[in-house]
């Protein structure tokens, strides 16, 4: 019953939020009501009447047509005897009011001065009077109503989540069992503290989460809020930052002290980089809001007052750019790294996002994790989104292979442009291109299987040939990188050989052909000549985050060197594309004439034109 009571919490507060906030508009919705029909009623509109010269106003006195009159100042307003309204203006006229006494008229005169004052004060004060007291009284109960409201910028706003009210559990995390184990002894410290200090240990202060973009760390914290049954307080990095001095470091005192106030409880800060980089390192000096905030955290985790029963757990893609006194013992203990699932982790993610998903019996998860080497759960998860929603378009009850295959396609290689009209020889020199990669790759031992290649544009390419390793791989050998370097080669000795010309198709290919090649020789010391040695280091900005270049710390003999080594790895590579090519001329032709009929080929069609029975 207590779970089903807690369950109901968020829904009557949102249910509170909306009463309150329907309650302000309608207070606002009354002041306006009620400031319009004061000035309705103080200021009547006028009716309409019809405006006489004053020509026509005697000779209608005259002609007996007038039965009353308002005489103010020059301004006369009346009633005919048919009882229509009129006005009009009169000069100076002594008669006037004789001519219309023998005409039997009813004359009422009145000062121009008369009722001036009192009208104006009623017409201008009032109203705002009114309103001004009613918007003082709105104010003051908004002011009083605490958290939120214009003078709480120092207040955290961190989201609390008591027990009960997240449903995301262990249950949900599949594919980082080892993150999942380390975690859950985290939750043990808090449930039985006991059973670890009776032998002089004591709890962890703090979790560092570690991993690329979209492998489930904040899913992590959500699973550990649903398996906690302790207050968990959530809130990203750029919550504390403001552009107001003093706010960030005012916004971490303040969620340590509602932490002590609920501990034994959990803090989750996602994103800590944004709060966490060095010191020292922005444009601001040393005293700028973000170190304030920094310095305030560092503090609050490990400062002469200790926070007992309060765990902070952070996580972060950048651990590189963390402040040193971030990362010591006593504030964050321990660093779990996240890592990037292997295949029994991506079958098992595939499982937990389509267990709502209706599948077909042709749905293979493996074979579909087999495909991905290298897809983080948020990969997996938007794959079998989008198999879904393709099975929606074509009106479909379960979700097949192929719907699977599509998505997979969209996510890797880009949608297709078939609207984007290529001429004739554009078409048949892309064809080229693409059976040139595809020739090589299946000539050579190391190469990763081919899956699929198609000349329809998607993306931003032309033509595609896509390779899918068949197991994960973590660390490459030099023969697989000289190989990757061969078949990306392939496209632009095909263009050679079989039209005699040379494209822009092949920039990125080069482009990556380079890379990998500079990397053997100055990261990884794959040279012959120039030995085991690493040329040159990174230089990063601390605000970037990316590497914005080398510095040389080397003769510019050996530049000379590393330059001709690159050269060497590269064309040798491309002289050995050429030779494959040229041996397999004849299956070169038919397969760029096979890719202009078909326009996408598969593995099993690129094996039977390969190795025809």
């Amino acid at each position: 019953m207590d779970e089903k009571n807690e369950r109901k919490a968020p829904k009557q507060n949102n249910n509170n939020r909306y009463a309150g906030l329907l309650k302000n508009i309608g207070m606002w919705i009354v002041i306006f009501v009620i400031a319009v029909v004061l000035i309705k009623f103080i200021n009547p509109p006028a009716q309409q009447a019809k405006s006489y010269t004053f020509s026509e106003f005697v000779q209608a006195a005259n002609n007996n047509q007038i039965k009353s009159v308002v005489i103010k100042g020059h301004q006369i307003t009346g009633i005919t005897k048919d009882n229509k309204d009129f006005e009009t203006y009169a000069p100076e006229d002594p008669t006037l009011v004789k001519t219309l006494l023998d005409k039997n008229v009813n004359i009422t005169a009145k000062s121009e001065e008369q009722d001036s004052v009192w009208r104006s004060i009623l017409i201008t004060w009032v109203p705002l009077a009114i309103i001004f007291v009613l918007w003082w009284v709105f104010f003051t109960r908004q002011m009083q109503a605490g958290t939120g409201k214009a003078m709480s910028f120092g207040r955290s706003r961190a989201k609390l989540m008591n027990e009960g009210l997240q449903n995301i559990t262990f249950k949900d995390v599949a594919g980082i069992e080892e993150v999942k184990s380390e975690l859950q002894e985290i939750i043990e410290f808090l449930k039985n503290p006991q059973k670890f200090t009776r032998l002089g240990g004591r709890v962890p202060k703090g979790v560092l989460l570690i991993g690329a973009p979209g492998t489930g760390k904040t899913l992590l914290a959500k699973a550990i809020a649903g398996e906690a049954k302790v207050p968990f307080f959530s809130i990203s990095g750029s919550d504390f930052v403001e552009m107001f001095v003093g706010v960030g470091a005012a916004r971490v005192r303040d969620l340590f002290m509602q932490a002590k106030k609920s501990a034994p409880c959990i803090i989750f800060i996602d994103e800590i980089d944004a709060v966490g980089r060095y010191r020292g390192a922005g444009l601001g000096g040393g005293h700028d809001e973000r170190e304030q905030t920094l310095n305030q955290l560092l503090v609050e985790m490990d400062g002469f007052i200790a926070n007992e029963d309060v765990i902070m757990i952070a996580a972060t893609n950048r651990p590189d750019i963390l402040d040193p006194a971030l990362l010591r013992p006593g504030r964050f203990d321990r660093r779990v790294v996240v890592h990037v699932p292997d295949l029994k982790g991506r079958e098992e993610i595939l499982k937990v996002h389509t267990k709502k998903i209706p599948l077909d019996a042709d749905v293979d998860l493996n074979v579909i994790s087999r495909g991905l080497p290298g897809a983080t759960g948020a990969d997996l998860e938007n794959i079998a989104n989008e198999a879904a929603i393709l099975a929606a378009k074509k009106s479909k009850e379960k979700v097949t292979m192929q719907e699977f295959e599509e998505a997979k396609d969209k996510i890797l290689m880009g949608v297709e442009r078939k609207s984007m009209i290529i001429g004739d020889k554009e078409k048949k020199l892309i064809a080229y291109h693409e059976a040139g990669h595809a020739l090589v790759a299946k000539s050579l031992p190391n190469a990763d299987p081919i899956h699929k290649v198609t000349i329809i544009p998607r993306g931003l390419a032309l033509g595609i040939t896509l390779q899918l390793p068949t197991e994960d791989k973590y660390t490459v050998s030099k023969e697989s990188l000289l190989t990757t370097i061969t078949v990306l080669m392939g496209g632009r000795a095909a263009e050679q050989l079989a039209l005699g010309d040379s494209s822009t198709g092949a920039s990125n290919d080069l482009e990556k052909a380079t890379e990998l090649a500079r990397k053997m020789i100055c990261e990884w010391g794959m040279s012959d000549k120039l030995g085991p040695i690493t040329f040159g280091k990174k230089e990063e900005l601390i605000f970037l985050g990316k590497e914005v270049g080398r510095h040389n710390e080397y003769s510019q003999l050996t530049a000379v060197e590393i330059d001709k080594e690159i050269k060497k790895i590269i064309m040798t590579c491309y002289d050995n594309a050429t030779d494959l090519l040229k041996k397999k001329f004849d299956i070169l032709n038919k397969f760029a004439s096979k890719l202009l009929e078909k326009e996408i080929l598969d593995a099993n069609e690129i094996d039977a034109l390969v190795n025809p029975q």
